[in-house]
């Protein structure tokens, strides 16, 4: 469930988060409950992220020339992907 403070952190604000409790934990500086704490928050970051992503790309359109050569916007194509 997405809090408030969710809603208000922006994607790049999110990873600064993510690689900050990255090095918290590698550096194995907290006990087993703040382990266990920052584990949680950083799942629940990544799956914020994860969902910023897909809207992102539910928008993106690219730009691409047709056969006829007029130009036309198209649904973004994952990884070269037909339709």
């Amino acid at each position: 469930m997405a809090t408030k403070k969710d809603k208000e952190l922006n994607f790049e604000a999110a990873m600064e988060r993510l690689e900050e409790i990255a090095r918290i934990l590698e550096s194995g500086s907290e006990g087993l409950d703040g382990m266990l704490k920052l584990y949680a928050e950083g799942a629940e970051l990544i799956r914020l992220c994860a969902n910023r992503l897909d809207t992102a790309e539910q928008s993106v359109r690219t730009l691409q020339l047709q056969a006829d050569g007029q130009a036309a916007l198209v649904e973004f194509q994952r990884g070269g992907e037909e339709e």
